[in-house]
């Protein structure tokens, strides 16, 4: 099989500014076709090892350049993240399945934003100073970098979230290892390759491949990376906490969500149901603020229903390259199996699937026949103690019930373990500042949806995470502040 293995890409981890190649390596897989595309690191405890300690050399002199200086570093990077915009997402939409526009619309100029944003927010952070007149003191705070962060990010959105770390802890003077997910590392690897020519220094940028059950644990459990940020499941959180525990690392997690949308006989149909359609469905259904739970008031219910699922009949599932089709490929057989599972159960409890899985056929390219692919799936009269309305399916899977008052949704809106997006539609401006205020929920949109400030705070309660991500939540959490008090 060695001819067969040239063919496809290998990569290699990034340490102290060098590739080095692996003794291992995994198998990722195009999930357009099904076939093995790329080889990625399948890193362990040396591998961290190797990459902490370059990080940790590299501290000093990164650490002690002046912001402004970072910031020029940051932009520059990010000037050769947007000049490679086309092979970025051509690479991003091949490794994770995602359509290609949605690639070049969202992942990878995001990716380039967040580099530009935080190049920007760092220079326009300030401290604070107190007086205490009568005992002739003065305090103020000063804020240093911690040191070397642990930085690990999902496969829904590679390149995009990866950056959303990168970017403020590079930026406050930390040195990084990061851990991309294994099934979508090249974006990370081709980002690599720009490092040297922005002007960052050789270890302030570390990047190890593979497995978060040996790469990540390694990571986390390294005595010398006193911080992690973590986007993923809460399951894999939960490990996270115990194994830094004993370090007292500080920890930003962004996890799950059971995102509701509620939407109220007086809401504008005609811009609720095409933004519904992308919230449920947008990037395959695969990101943490996707809507999967739609509460209905009885008065529109059955109007709602039957305009959702004529719009949702109407998206093209196919090869994702293709710019006329609104969604691509699951990221792989395994979860595809599992997403399908979900809308079993449904069936199985009584409830209706209205399209999509096991209800439409789906017509494939012939090149795409064994690729993860799935139809948008409405599915309705659920059970809100079902497992579909509970758990996060993380797919192309909707759930619309019916309800009757505003007391009655925030209730039932309110009754998961997650909580992290909710989105509110309504054209009654005191009903929709009353909801949003009781929906435990870190983020509530209304009448819209995904409308990000960078500047705002990012993030989840209950079980969708800890800590917040943002300007000044980001800029907190990667330094350390020191009061210092002066008598004179």
């Amino acid at each position: 099989t060695m001819a067969h293995s040239k063919a496809l890409l290998v990569l290699e981890n990034f340490i102290g500014g060098k590739f080095v190649p692996c003794s291992s390596y995994i198998d990722s897989y195009n999930p357009s076709t099904g076939d093995v595309y790329c080889r990625v690191p399948d890193s362990g405890k040396e591998e961290v090892e190797a990459a902490v300690k370059a990080a940790k050399d590299a501290f000093p002199i990164w650490s002690s350049k002046s912001a402004l200086e970072r910031s020029q570093i940051l932009n520059k990077l990010a000037d050769l993240i947007e000049h490679d915009l086309e092979a970025f997402a051509q690479a991003e939409s091949k490794d994770q399945g995602k359509t290609i526009t949605f690639a070049r619309t969202v992942d990878i100029p995001r990716a380039v934003y967040n580099f530009r944003f935080f190049a920007s927010s760092i220079l326009h952070h300030t401290t604070e100073c107190t007086e205490m007149a009568t005992m002739g003191c003065m305090h103020y705070t000063s804020r240093a970098p911690v040191g070397v962060a642990g930085l690990i990010s999902p496969w829904n959105l590679p390149l995009y979230l990866l950056t959303w770390k990168i970017a403020p802890a590079i930026a406050c003077g930390n040195t990084v290892v990061a851990k991309p997910s294994e099934m979508t590392s090249v974006t990370a690897w081709m980002m690599c390759k720009l490092l040297e020519k922005a002007g960052v220094p050789n270890g302030v940028v570390n990047v190890v491949f593979g497995r978060g059950a040996k790469a990540g644990e390694a990571l986390v459990c390294h005595p010398d990376v006193p911080l992690i940020s973590f986007t993923g499941s809460t399951l894999t959180a939960q490990r996270i906490t115990e194994k830094s525990a004993p370090h007292c690392k500080r920890l930003s997690l962004e996890l799950g969500g059971k995102n509701p949308a509620i939407i109220f006989d007086d809401a504008d149909l005609t811009q609720c149901i095409p933004t519904t359609l992308r919230s449920s469905f947008a990037n395959q259904g695969e990101i943490c603020l996707c809507t999967s739970r739609i509460f209905v008031q009885r008065g529109i219910y059955n109007e709602f229903l039957k305009r959702f699922v004529a719009e949702a009949k109407k998206w093209k599932v196919g090869n994702p390259s293709d710019p006329t089709v609104d969604m691509g490929a699951l990221i792989s057989k395994e979860h595809l199996e599992k997403v399908r599972s979900y809308v079993k159960k449904a069936q199985a409890e009584g409830a209706r699937v209205l399209c999509g899985e096991g209800v439409d056929s789906l017509a494939l390219p012939t090149g795409n026949q064994k690729g993860y692919f799935m139809l948008p799936t409405v599915i309705a009269e659920v059970k809100d103690e079902s497992c579909c309305m509970q758990e996060e399916i993380f797919g192309p899977v909707t759930c619309v019930v019916a309800f009757d008052t505003e007391e009655e949704v925030i209730e039932r809106a309110n009754s998961v373990k997650y909580g992290l997006a909710a989105t509110v539609w309504s054209s009654n401006v005191g009903r929709v500042h009353r909801v949003a205020q009781r929906l435990q929920s870190g983020l509530v949109w209304t009448n819209c949806w995904l409308v990000r400030d960078l500047n705002l705070p990012f993030g989840g309660m209950k079980a969708s995470g800890i800590g917040r991500e943002g300007a000044k939540d980001s800029y907190e959490f990667f330094t350390e502040v020191k009061t210092i008090t002066i008598k004179h």
